[in-house]
């Protein structure tokens, strides 16, 4: 008689091994993941009070330490205090210094491990980077309208066409801002190193924007310098915008409010917005650029 023995395939030592699945990209799926990363951004902000707080001191100190304290020393003419020359260039800078500090949340975030568990989840890293940038644009346009409301304490009226057209343009500056700090943060490992680069970088910008100056008769190396920052193509608008609801003489307008030009043509204020939108477009594509091949 013979005997048939049957050999099954020895099991797993440990047991059997469970199937791991990555789920397929979705356009729902990645719409999930900007909506998250854009919610955790708000969250985290509205939940620091101290952020809020410190956020609003350095427009302030600009406004009105600074406009109140050179106002006895400058005369710009009739109708027109320093401070109100002043107010255009801190509705920029109110966003600026928002914008760069919700992009250091991901050099944060890289230091306590949380960044690597992000970029591993299955969706593109572009949709985390966008959620970012979202967020962070929301943070500091919130950041504006708190300028925004303090406008009849320097005699800008409340006109409803020119609070929706600045908070307007806040909000796309904010945004090419977020994208810019994105970019930076992309490769920094340390927040120390991202603050000594933020600084290096935003009051340069800030200084070069013409927010304190007029942007004519200016000597020719500082003329090529403030073409080419990012932020003079808001401020300069928020200006126009500001004086357009003014009463104020034409010289006086003349003199202070000349607008930018290339090689002595006259930048529309339309094609001034489209900069700042194209170059943030142009920076958020570098930032997922930099952050696809990063970690």
């Amino acid at each position: 008689m013979t005997t048939t023995v049957e050999q099954s395939a020895p099991a797993h030592p440990r047991g059997p091994v469970a199937a791991v699945r990555v789920p397929n990209r979705t356009t729902g799926g990645e719409l999930r993941a900007i909506r998250i990363v854009f919610y955790r951004e708000l969250i985290r902000f509205f939940n620091d009070r101290i952020r809020i707080v410190t956020a609003l001191v350095q427009p302030v100190l600009f406004l009105f330490v600074l406009g109140s304290g050179l106002g006895s020393l400058v005369n710009l003419g009739p109708g027109l205090s320093l401070r109100t020359f002043f107010y255009p260039g801190i509705l920029g800078l109110s966003v600026l210094m928002t914008a760069m500090m919700a992009a250091a949340s991901v050099v944060w975030d890289r230091e306590y491990g949380f960044l690597r568990e992000m970029l591993v989840a299955p969706v593109r890293r572009g949709s985390l980077v966008l959620g970012k940038c979202l967020g962070g644009a929301v943070i500091a346009g919130f950041e504006g309208l708190v300028v925004i409301a303090i406008a009849g304490l320097v005699k800008v009226p409340y006109n409803p066409l020119l609070l929706v057209q600045v908070f307007g343009i806040q909000l796309l500056l904010a945004f090419t801002i977020c994208a810019f700090g994105m970019m930076m943060a992309s490769r920094i490992q340390q927040m120390q190193s991202f603050m000594a680069l933020n600084m290096l970088m935003i009051m340069p910008m800030y200084f070069l924007s013409g927010a304190l100056f007029p942007s004519r008769h200016l000597p020719t190396w500082l003329t090529i310098l403030n073409r080419i920052d990012p932020l003079t193509y808001a401020v300069d608008p928020l200006r126009r915008l500001v004086f357009d609801h003014l009463t104020i003489s034409a010289a006086v307008r003349a003199k202070l409010d000349a607008g930018v030009s290339w090689n002595g043509w006259h930048v529309p204020t339309l094609l001034e917005v489209g900069v700042v939108a194209v170059m943030g477009a142009i920076l958020l594509a570098i930032a997922i650029f930099a952050f696809s091949r990063s970690e």
